[in-house]
């Protein structure tokens, strides 16, 4: 019997675009490894930029194959008419295709090739379905909904939650969505095979992790540790903001963090990656992410399974759990500040809520992702599922399918 075919589609794989592009080459080494054979098509976008890459090709992009093809224009839709001509012609090769993300023309075309060649298909929104996405930039996202969006989404197999929130929050947006199910992503063995490095008594540092865009709410972070800095609340605590994104955002970013009582304790890393980026999660004291909207929160995970506790806004789709798990704290934006001094004000509240983080994260594994999958996959393709489908655990109870 040969190995089940799975085709995925995301509009493009560049380290800029953080946890959606890292997620998706995880998602096919967990299925490589568990026999399953994974192509991965996009595009060779990179901001303004392109990848050093040969389109048209397969190639290994991040441990796994991949085919990428030009794109011709604009860094929101990411139009690339190769790839689409390539899905008409080579979707047939296919059992299935997973198709990450809703809003560019990689999906809208794979969704077309899917339904013309009759090749059932799955998609992952990324978050993109949550009211609060919804109205960000919302007139854009009305038009491409009209214009065919709609149709792909209503017309898939099915829907892939990265958490029961994501699931809830869109079916409530957009009513008629077909079967979802909720896998979570998951994250690299080796972050829960390092010791903790248990950060300094006299020098601990909350870290954030992320592209440095508006909807992560650095801002809200920096101006929060100015306000402690204020009310004398710091003690020896400082901030790391590791991450890059567009020049005018991050010099705005800047300019706060230089303006305020705390500028001396703020430190910008800029990009971080491998190791770099293990020892930072591994020697922080706190991981905070104040995000108007997270689907999942891909850096929150790893510092979670690194044994740092989080702080995080309700509007991180995993706020509850985290609660639930007594991995962290949650506190509304408007009133971070006071979340963050009760999070920094003992280590040893830190240090035990760091270890029930480990403890909770560990359902994040990449194996279990990847048998979870197959699982949807098995369902979605009409063949029978033996066990149901275990994604993130809401309070310790699993979570099935839903219509």
């Amino acid at each position: 019997m040969s190995a089940l075919r799975v085709l995925h589609v995301i509009p493009a794989v560049a380290a800029r675009y953080g946890g959606p592009s890292v997620a998706t080459a995880g998602i096919c080494r967990a299925l490589n490894g568990l026999g399953i054979s994974t192509l991965v098509a996009t595009t060779d976008a990179d901001g303004p930029g392109r990848l050093d890459v040969r389109c048209g090709e397969v190639l290994t992009w991040d441990g796994v194959a991949a085919i990428m093809f030009p794109r011709t224009h604009s860094e929101s839709f990411k139009r690339s008419p190769a790839l689409a001509r390539w899905l008409h012609e080579h979707v047939r090769e296919f059992d299935l295709v997973h198709i990450h993300a809703v809003f560019s023309h990689a999906c809208l075309a794979a969704a077309r090739a899917c339904r013309a060649g009759r090749i059932p298909y799955l998609v992952r929104p990324l978050g993109t379905l949550d009211p609060w996405s919804l109205a960000h930039h919302g007139f854009r996202k009305r038009l491409l909904l009209a214009a065919g969006a709609r149709a792909a989404l209503q017309r898939a197999r099915g829907m892939h939650y990265t958490s029961t929130e994501e699931m809830r929050l869109a079916e409530g947006a957009l009513p008629g969505l077909p079967t979802g199910y909720v896998v979570p992503l998951g994250v690299s063995d080796d972050l829960f095979c390092e010791p903790r490095a248990v950060a300094s008594l006299s020098a601990p540092y909350v870290l954030s992790l992320s592209r440095l865009e508006s909807k992560k709410g650095v801002d809200v972070l920096i101006r929060a540790f100015h306000k402690l800095a204020e009310y004398h609340r710091l003690g020896p605590w400082s901030l790391q903001i590791a991450g890059d994104g567009e020049p005018g955002e991050v010099d705005e970013l800047r300019a706060l963090a230089n303006s305020g009582q705390a500028q001396h304790r703020i430190t910008f890393a800029g990009w971080v990656s491998g190791p770099a980026r293990q020892r930072m999660f591994r020697e922080a004291s706190l991981f905070a992410l104040p995000s108007h909207q997270e689907n999942f929160g891909f850096a929150l995970v790893e510092a979670m399974a690194s044994g740092v506790p989080v702080i995080a806004s309700p509007g991180v789709n995993l706020a509850g759990d985290i609660l639930a798990a007594g991995a962290g704290w949650v506190a509304d934006r408007e009133t971070f500040v006071d979340g963050l001094g009760q999070a920094m004000s003992s280590q040893t509240e830190c240090r035990s809520r760091g270890r029930a983080a480990r403890s909770y994260a560990d359902q994040f594994r990449w194996a279990r992702v990847g048998e979870q999958l197959i699982e949807v996959y098995n369902a979605i393709r009409g063949a029978v599922v033996h066990q149901p489908i275990r994604p993130v655990a809401q309070a310790g109870t699993p979570v099935g399918a839903t219509r």
